[in-house]
């Protein structure tokens, strides 16, 4: 016999982070260590430390990205415009991409972009 619990209401314990991307102010990109112009950062979770976590990028038309290796294992998913790869590779909206730790690449953009990234440790690492 199943229970509906649709109506029922349980206290609320723990923390809780809520943010809004299209509300929240963004930073100036550096996560490759130097400022990157017109690429703006919105750091959800990202511990700079560890370089693990959470974040959305907004990257303006007509901005690349500086050439990068991944120290971690990235994936992040195209929310608005489109992204090419240096290999010409095209990502549009709701594309996700997967990058292992020692990929090297760059990104650009002709039409703005919006997506939202995670860095973390390889699984089983």
């Amino acid at each position: 016999m199943s229970t509906d619990n649709s109506n029922t209401t349980v206290p609320w314990r723990g923390a809780r982070r809520i943010v809004n991307i299209y509300d929240t102010p963004y930073e100036p990109y550096d996560l490759e260590g130097e400022v990157q112009d017109n690429v703006h950062l919105l750091n959800i979770s990202y511990d700079r430390d560890r370089a693990t976590g959470w974040y959305v990028i907004r990257m303006e038309p007509g901005t690349a990205s500086i050439p990068h290796e991944h120290a971690k294992h990235e994936e992040y998913l195209i929310l608005e415009g489109e992204l090419i790869e240096s290999d010409g590779t095209v990502l549009e909206k709701g594309d996700f991409i997967s990058y292992s730790p020692g990929s090297f690449h760059n990104s650009r953009t002709e039409t703005g972009c919006l997506l939202i990234g995670h860095d973390r440790e390889p699984y089983g690492g």
